[in-house]
């Protein structure tokens, strides 16, 4: 191949970019073969003049697109700045290479540290800016340095270490022309020549400073604003500092349609094998949404897809913040809600019917003995019904999920239902907590001076709301969703609350944002509009899985660089500096306005990235 040519042979770069970024990024400047491999830039005259936009020349090289040509634009940039080079290397947001035959570069780790350059990209003004006043010598930039072939020394002589050149802010086209690039899967491994010495040095220190992790975690991608959020916060904050290896599941919706909903069973099952997930929150579809984005069939919810083969308990705890006011300010101290993550009404079978009839359940054992046959309800017309179940087994682990829970935590549990209703379900569930407290717990939870107690649904809600808290709350699936909500804002936001689901070995367990898409701030996101979505919850979904690692894998840096991110957080917070619903909060959602009383996502989540970097003493 040479130069920028498109579609020669088997490494063309057509094959990675689409003809609008390959038109733009070839008018912008010209990439030559250099003997060392890499892709150097046309020489091109050293620019003065203080008018940061000024005229440049692009020349395209040998064997281009197109026979030598010269070229004047116009582009906005430091009049100091010359050239620069840029890496190609994998995008982690995508999942896998764009290029055929070629294999990811992360080793299996995720670590890009022996990825090479694919090319330098070299812009420049031509001699007409020297028509422009002359520079001050002592502010000149200095001369390159200079490679074995007299261009610029992008490959640095043998034994010989080169610095790279000292590049000034880069402004529009160049901004943009580097997005692209990076945007660009790699095809890192084509080039023979190294990195110069300080780009590798650099990618050497920033692999040596992570914290290595011995097992996988898998990582579950979402939809909308969250989904945007999530790979901030991945790319941002957590692979920066932690070498770890991924196994990426994409549940966005469209990938879940063209799976026919595989991949949801996938990531589950995945998440038995490897103990620890992380997921982002996903849509789940309703007749709308069917028809926004043309799906096959309405989808059931993945989350409850995921808790039905995990099985286990969904545990939800508000992240307290002393600057929040909270709705109910006799809450001094956590709640924690332990949801039932299986059956009832989430895998229940529902339907319509339309004329007159009977309603009749039937039981068939395996076992060939006599069915059993009950009279649900005689339709005089039209009307719904349902089916749903639970099992022992399910009952057993979650009750075991929360008697561990609350040992833990070393606060009392309480368990609601409506037994006086529902005397069989509901019943069933009185039972089987009694049973197992009375037989493995009750003597631990007499030594911490903690106790279990069982209360009607209706009562307990009353008994949350007038308490200062400080327990753990075990609620069948419905209820645990509505009233883990209700927590929730009663704490301040529903974006400031964790959710793991525990599963009954103590050892398997999946965290999530607990709220939904924002769904409302990603169509301002599509509208080109800037948002202030809170990014906590997700960011502890990350953290949750990660410490939990930690502790599987007997690491304490990795514990500790999770505790020290949730604590940034909140330190974030508590400094002054938070999202709209957050200030909210504080002063009234009609009275904030932003960068006075909150800033932007991207500014936010910028400024949780310098603030940990600080705590890591990266600053």
């Amino acid at each position: 191949m040479q130069g920028f040519a498109a579609g020669s042979g088997p490494r063309g770069l057509c094959s990675l970019f689409h003809e609008g970024i390959y038109n733009r990024i070839r008018s912008w400047g010209s990439l030559v073969p250099d003997p060392c491999g890499v892709w150097q830039p046309s020489q091109v005259p050293w620019g003065v003049g203080p008018d940061p936009t000024q005229s440049f020349t692009a020349r395209s090289g040998p064997g281009g697109p197109g026979p030598d040509s010269t070229r004047d634009f116009t582009a906005g940039f430091d009049p100091g700045w010359v050239w620069s080079w840029f890496h190609v290397g994998f995008d982690r947001l995508s999942a896998t290479p764009m290029y055929p035959g070629m294999q990811h570069p992360f080793d299996g780790n995720g670590d890009r540290s022996g990825s090479r350059p694919l090319c330098a990209l070299a812009l420049g003004r031509d001699a007409a800016m020297a028509r422009a006043p002359p520079r001050d010598p002592a502010r000149a930039p200095p001369e390159p340095s200079r490679g074995p072939t007299g261009g610029p020394g992008l490959c640095p002589a043998p034994g010989r270490r080169e610095p790279r050149p000292r590049v000034r802010p880069v402004v529009s086209a160049h901004a943009m022309a580097a997005r692209y690039l990076r945007a660009a899967p790699a095809l890192s491994r084509l080039s023979r020549c190294p990195l110069p010495a300080a780009g590798v040095e650099q990618r050497r220190h920033y692999a040596d400073k992570r914290i290595k992790v011995a097992n996988p975690v898998v990582e579950m991608d979402g939809d909308e604003m969250t989904r945007i959020i999530w790979a901030f916060i991945k790319e941002k904050l957590i692979l920066p500092n932690v070498d770890v290896q991924l196994k990426y599941f994409d549940l966005g919706l469209p990938h879940r349609d063209k799976t026919d909903d595989q991949v949801t069973i996938d990531s589950a099952l995945a998440t038995q094998k490897y103990s620890v997930a992380v997921k982002c929150a996903t849509i789940t579809p309703d007749e709308a949404r069917v028809e926004e984005f043309k799906l096959k069939k309405m989808w059931k919810s993945p989350n409850g897809t995921i808790r039905n083969i995990l099985g286990g308990t969904v545990f939800r705890e508000p992240i307290i913040c002393k600057n929040i006011p909270r709705l109910v300010p006799g809450w001094t101290k956590p709640i924690t809600i332990g949801r039932h993550a299986h059956g009832d009404q989430y895998k229940a079978t529902d339907f319509v019917v339309s004329k007159s009839g009977t309603f009749k359940m039937v039981f068939t054992p395996k076992d060939g003995s006599g069915s059993k046959e009950w009279e649900v309800f005689n339709f005089p017309g039209g009307g719904v019904g349902m089916g749903m179940y639970n099992t022992d087994e399910s009952i057993s682990g979650f009750a075991h999920s929360c008697f561990q829970y609350a040992v833990q935590k070393k606060w009392p549990l309480y368990m609601s239902t409506k037994n006086t209703i529902l005397k069989a379900y509901d019943g069933r569930f009185k039972d089987i907590f009694q049973e197992i407290f009375d037989k493995h717990y009750k003597t631990e939870f007499d030594k911490l001076k903690i106790w279990y107690e069982h209360r009607l649904i209706d009562d307990m809600v009353a008994q949350m709301l007038k308490s200062s808290g400080g327990f753990v709350w075990a609620c069948k699936n419905y209820d645990g969703d509505v009233q883990s909500d209700i927590l929730a804002q009663g704490f301040g936001s529903l974006g400031l609350m964790t959710s793991v689901l525990v599963c009954p070995d103590g050892k398997t367990i999946e965290a999530e944002a607990a709220h939904g898409t924002v769904t409302r701030h990603y169509r301002e996101h599509q509208k080109g509009r800037p948002t202030s979505t809170n990014p906590i919850a997700s960011i502890f979904a990350w953290t949750r899985g990660l410490e939990h690692r930690g502790k599987l894998d007997s690491n304490p840096d990795l514990v500790k660089f999770a505790q020290t991110l949730e604590k940034v957080c909140v330190d974030t917070v508590e400094s002054g500096t938070m999202t709209k619903d957050l200030a909210g909060c504080i002063h009234g959602l009609a009275n904030v306005k932003l960068n006075e009383h909150f800033v932007n996502t991207t500014d936010f989540l910028d400024a949780i990235k310098n603030n940990l970097d600080k705590a890591l003493g990266k600053k």
